[in-house]
């Protein structure tokens, strides 16, 4: 699944009954809780990338990456919004767009 669609979906979701959807359920609970469960992914990731264990990596990592658009939903933030801004970066030394922020 690319992340369009993965996206798509979340979205397609965001009506669905909480009882029956987790990405319902996570959007109903609100931006907080959709942020506590990116997080606590992100930190599994995080584990699996310093045990080694690539397999593990790559599910933790999946893991995150829907979480992370399901804490984005819930703050009208789209994959599209992000893909602008990561538009906006392109060809800019990691560096140089760093100092731009200050």
């Amino acid at each position: 699944m690319s992340l369009a669609r993965l996206a798509a979906t979340i979205e397609a979701r965001r009506s669905a009954d909480p009882e029956t959807s987790w990405t319902a359920r996570l959007i109903a609970k609100g931006p907080d809780r959709a942020a506590k469960k990116f997080g606590e992914e992100a930190v599994e990731a995080v584990i699996e990338a310093v045990r080694g264990d690539r397999q593990r990596l790559i599910s933790e990592v999946a893991d995150a990456l829907y979480h992370c658009l399901v804490m984005c939903a819930t703050r009208d933030v789209t994959l599209a919004d992000i893909e602008a801004e990561l538009a906006r970066r392109e060809g800019l030394s990691g560096l140089d767009e760093k100092a731009a922020r200050t």
